[in-house]
């Protein structure tokens, strides 16, 4: 895999944006492998990713962030993000009792579908340990009373952690916490969840037995970024599938985790390889 530079950019549109980004590459020998973009009419904003290779280029990685900066981000009023396909997102996972998504990430880590590593799990329970042992990533445990009174406590080495093992983001697979505005300030937009429920249907505990008990003849699965209001965050990726009146509470909560983990993990690629961007409570997903 040749060394690549990703670049995420937003700004108000404007004439000669793709043409002034693309020269730039070009002009110093970069060869470009990837670009899409999206003018949103409504706002007039203008979104695009941009994928070079780095092999020749004449600007130093180090120094590539300040010429974009320099050259274009004053001009256009352009917010951006810069990767390196060689620089591997560090990703946390989040758990609690319930193992089917989180053996689904960890099958596809294992089996090098991902460009990513994963330092550590974290639980409040310990019901899990034995699968993080399976798949020899340590697993930590810190247990949150019932009344929530050590919940500051449990964040902050929650939060030591994370930044000892230079976390990059965290995927709650099926985290039964609500996450503390601390924790979801230290990562906008970098802490994925995965709801069962297509959203903004059924928010919320047991949404597949108010599926059920309204008589819908889908349910669904959404993936979107943590925000401070409860299951309202930018959503990633969303699925449904189709049932009827024979189904119960219980084959729906079947049926719901195998879309779950297919959601989840669609996410989660799609965070890993740098085509998300979020504007205002929404997401931009490149092709």
């Amino acid at each position: 895999m040749k060394p690549t530079a990703i670049l995420l950019l937003h700004c108000p549109d404007s004439q000669g944006i793709i043409t002034e980004v693309t020269r730039f590459i070009t002009d110093n020998n970069g060869n470009i492998v990837y670009l899409d973009q999206y003018v949103d009419r409504q706002d007039g904003m203008f979104f695009m990713r941009i994928e070079w290779e780095l092999d020749g280029f004449i600007i130093p990685r180090e120094k590539l962030k300040d010429y974009i900066q320099t050259l274009y981000a004053v001009r256009y009023d352009m917010t951006f993000n810069l990767y390196f396909n060689d620089v591997k997102p560090r990703m946390a996972i989040f758990v609690s009792k319930m193992s089917h998504c989180l053996y689904d990430l960890l099958a596809r880590y294992k089996a090098g579908e991902w460009n990513v590593e994963i330092p550590c799990i974290v639980s409040n329970h310990e019901d899990l340990r034995y699968v993080a042992e399976q798949f020899g990533i340590p697993y930590y445990v810190w247990s949150i009373k019932k009344d929530h009174s050590n919940k500051a406590e449990v964040e902050q080495a929650e939060m030591e952690l994370l930044k000892k093992e230079k976390v990059t983001f965290i995927v709650l697979a099926r985290y039964m916490q609500i996450i503390s505005e601390k924790l979801i300030s230290a990562y906008p937009h970098h802490i994925i969840n995965i709801h069962h429920s297509f959203l903004p249907a059924f928010i919320g505990a047991k949404p597949y037995h108010q599926a059920w008990e309204r008589g819908v003849k889908i349910v669904g699965a959404t993936s979107h970024y943590v925000t401070m209001e409860l299951d309202a965050g930018p959503i990633i990726e969303q699925d449904v599938v189709r049932i009827s009146h024979k189904d119960t509470p219980e084959s729906l909560v079947l049926k719901g985790r195998d879309l779950e983990k297919i959601v989840l993990s669609r996410a989660v690629t799609k965070h890993i390889e740098r085509k998300i961007l979020t504007y205002n409570n929404k997401t931009i997903i490149f092709s």
